[in-house]
């Protein structure tokens, strides 16, 4: 595809790593391409970062009709740039585009696009220890009217923005709090699509765990409330007795590339990963008989953030004496080795930027 470039003529000052945080900052440019049933994919541009016109009555502001991705590119100590298995944040995007009723991008062209937009904006991409660049695809319906309707008219944009740690806390453990009154999804629903709305309806749940202390929530499953699924906006595993054990994806669980990663990656050292239905009160159970070794969350802004205490009905369980656990940090050194180039990557996993 023909892709259109308008340069800045007020290129931004880079932040200091120190001062970056998580999506606070963003860098000179952004993408956008146009879609029109019956025509296609269209008028794809990159141009100067601003904001955007939307129609009053658009799809997206009505009826929420959005969905995103996640990802990173990374500095290697050579000074060039790659991703990390880009072709599976495509094609979850285009999974998450099925369930919302949006259009597909074709695999090679929406590869094709972002590696052009990182290609323009890969002097953005910090090399300070845990910093990369961020990179956020969307797309969202914007057919002007206000009819329940498939979306006619889309726009898919990709915005990209310079960070740190995704928790203040860095890779330390953070405490999370069992939700048992607010669901995030349920099977049949759009948990398993990466879409803004199952990320609002969490925010209440938490706000009142924030105001009691804890960094985030452990969700349960939305028919029976006894089944883990998910920790805030991540995928959780735990070390049980020697298992290593995640939920299954069943439906209402997003299929994490972080997840997968972790589960290919443990497989090709001779472990086996349970993927399986984990009940409260089975973890409860392992807490309080000390066999819950490890507890981590594990996705792209954190790569794997460890859980150092766990609250449910009011009691708190401490894991591994709130440090962060011996297979917690061989995943950590072993992602971040291969994403900053530190480590060969044997599993074909990274993808350079010219």
């Amino acid at each position: 595809m023909n892709i259109t470039i308008e340069k800045t003529t007020s290129p931004k000052v880079k932040p200091e790593s120190s001062v970056l945080g998580f999506g606070k900052y963003f860098t000179d440019h952004m993408f956008i391409m146009d879609y029109t049933e019956g025509e296609g994919w269209k008028n794809a541009r990159i141009v100067p970062f601003d904001y955007i016109p939307v129609h009053p009555a658009s799809t997206v502001l009505h009826y929420g009709s959005e969905i995103f991705e996640g990802m990173k590119a990374y500095r290697k100590a050579d000074g060039s740039v790659q991703l990390f298995r880009p072709i599976e944040n495509i094609r979850r995007m285009n999974r998450s585009a099925e369930r919302m009723c949006l259009p597909q991008i074709p695999e090679d062209l929406a590869l094709e696009v972002l590696t052009k937009f990182i290609e323009v904006e890969k002097d953005w991409t910090p090399s300070d220890e845990g910093t990369s660049l961020y990179i956020r695809p969307f797309m969202f319906g914007n057919d002007e009217s206000l009819g329940v309707h498939s979306v006619k008219n889309a726009t898919f944009m990709i915005i990209t923005s310079p960070v740190g740690s995704y928790y203040k806390e860095g890779l330390n453990p953070v405490k999370i709090l069992i939700e048992s009154k607010d669901v995030r999804a349920v099977r049949g629903g759009t948990g398993e699509a990466k879409c803004g709305g199952n990320y609002a309806a969490s925010n209440r749940a938490g706000d009142r765990a924030a105001k009691i202390g804890y960094s985030q929530v452990l969700w349960l499953d939305g028919v029976e409330r006894k089944y883990i699924e998910e920790v805030g906006a991540m995928n959780v595993m735990f070390k049980i007795g020697g298992e290593i054990v995640t939920p299954s994806l069943s439906g209402s669980i997003l299929p994490g590339i972080t997840r997968k990663s972790i589960i290919e990656l443990l497989k090709s050292e001779g472990l086996t990963v349970s993927e399986r239905l984990l009940s409260v009160d089975e973890l409860v159970e392992a807490l309080e008989k000390g066999t819950l070794e490890e507890a981590w969350g594990c996705g792209t802004a954190a790569v794997v953030s460890p859980i150092g205490e766990l609250c449910y009905n009011g009691k708190k369980y401490v894991i591994n004496d709130n440090k962060i656990g011996e297979t917690t940090q061989h995943l950590y050194d072993t992602l971040t080795g291969i994403q900053w180039g530190r480590k060969e990557d044997n599993m074909g996993w990274t993808y350079p930027i010219k």
